[in-house]
């Protein structure tokens, strides 16, 4: 866990790489920049110069984070690698929206185990990362304590054969309350740790049979847990304007023009007004 003006200046290093990325600057051009700019009390511009010097060798991001796994998460190293593999879907900017939010979560005082996991795991079902080495990324995330870190490694291999809104609602205080009263006994305790609160695990089983995303969204609305960054749709293409119309059609008038002399001659008869009968 690192201090939280690391993760405040963690987000910014994010945004500002992925603004200046838009602006088609050089990757290498903007990290020597942003250095000068992030505080120099952090550790965050020692890391900027490890990966200058790492990309002009390497040329990606990524690996140069792995070797800086003292100071990023894996889970922050997972989305840079996966954003640039060439198979991948992740986009790079929308990777480092991700990135920065998340540093952004990090650095709140209130950053719950319970919303950060569900943020992460939306990431990557909903740019299809794969569950395999993403859920391995998060479960030895510092952020978790122990017990997380178990069941998250444990439902790793579950995933697709049991309902994902199943297993929050059967770490949750709402089924521990169900169970409570089903057997009618009010101080039951379980051999396992209650991971989500009740109202979470509420939202959990009220989602069951249905796509994870709609819970993520009752999550956000619901409990304030972080969005998940999406790319932005491409707009749709408009139809001509009458303006551009007209000028496409006197540009087929021209180029059938252009055809027919080409064959041996115009003919003007088109154009020939007819003359009034006496």
């Amino acid at each position: 866990m690192l201090d939280r003006e690391e993760y405040i200046e963690q987000s910014y290093f994010f945004r500002v790489l992925r603004e200046r990325i838009e602006d088609n600057t050089p990757i290498q051009e903007v990290l020597i920049g942003i250095k000068e700019e992030i505080l120099a009390t952090t550790k965050l511009p020692m890391a900027i110069s490890f990966l200058v010097d790492e990309l002009s060798h390497r040329g990606k991001v990524g690996p140069a984070m792995q070797r800086l796994s003292h100071y990023f998460a894996p889970f922050q190293t997972f989305i840079m690698t996966r954003a640039e593999d060439e198979e991948s879907r992740l986009d790079f900017r929308i990777a480092l929206k991700i990135l920065e939010r998340e540093a952004e979560f990090r650095s709140s005082g209130d950053s719950q185990p319970a919303a950060l996991f569900i943020f992460q795991f939306e990431c990557l079902s909903r740019n299809q990362l794969g569950y395999d080495h993403g859920m391995a990324a998060v479960a030895v995330d510092p952020h978790y304590p122990r017990d997380w870190s178990e069941w998250i490694s444990r439902i790793r291999f579950q995933l697709g054969t049991v309902d994902f809104s199943e297993l929050i609602y059967l770490r949750s205080a709402a089924h521990l309350k169900e169970v409570r009263s089903r057997r009618n006994e009010p101080d039951y305790q379980p051999s396992y740790p209650i991971l989500f609160d009740e109202q979470a695990g509420r939202i959990a089983r009220a989602n069951m049979g249905k796509d994870p995303l709609y819970m993520f969204a009752a999550l956000q609305r619901q409990l304030g847990y972080p969005t998940v960054p999406r790319p932005h749709r491409k707009p749709e293409a408009t139809a001509f304007s009458p303006q551009l119309e007209q000028r496409f059609q006197r540009l087929e008038s021209r180029v059938a023009l252009l055809e027919q002399e080409a064959k041996g001659g115009i003919d003007l008869s088109e154009f020939y007004k007819s003359q009034p009968k006496d």
